[in-house]
């Protein structure tokens, strides 16, 4: 087996913690399309273990937008700045929800909002239809 192996015990274990919603941009996997993935929080390449402290549920959109990025440029002051690491962060210390648009509360969940493209319109949308319907919840 190669180091990317993921057990189904361990995928268990990241879906459950992660309550089956994506750890970045909380959308519940009961509505997607697409399954879920595993993202390695620090990709492999860059020297990230496949285990359940590095591992992150995330659905095709977000995992896409992140690839192996572990920072990105901050829109207001040009500074590199660490994308948002839900092993290590707290939701509510980055980000606030208002109306269905995710407004950044550091410079962290600025980034990760714009190199995951969190409040595309589309997005938006679709995370307003769901507080409309009581399936999206924020973390306490």
């Amino acid at each position: 087996m190669s180091s990317s192996y993921v057990s189904s015990a361990l995928r268990r274990q990241v879906y459950e913690r992660a309550g089956r919603r994506c750890e970045y941009c909380l959308m519940p996997d009961s509505v997607a399309f697409a399954p879920y993935e595993l993202d390695h929080i620090i990709a492999r390449k860059h020297g990230g273990p496949t285990e359940a402290d590095n591992l992150a549920l995330s659905c095709t959109l977000c995992n896409k937008h992140k690839g192996s990025d572990l920072a990105s440029l901050d829109p207001e002051t040009g500074d590199l700045i660490p994308l948002f690491h839900p092993r290590n962060d707290r939701w509510s210390d980055h980000f606030q929800l208002d109306g269905a648009r995710f407004e950044p509360l550091t410079a962290r969940g600025r980034v990760t909002i714009k190199l995951l493209r969190l409040n595309h319109p589309d997005r938006l949308t679709e995370r307003a239809l769901l507080l409309e319907a009581g399936l999206f919840q924020v973390p306490g």
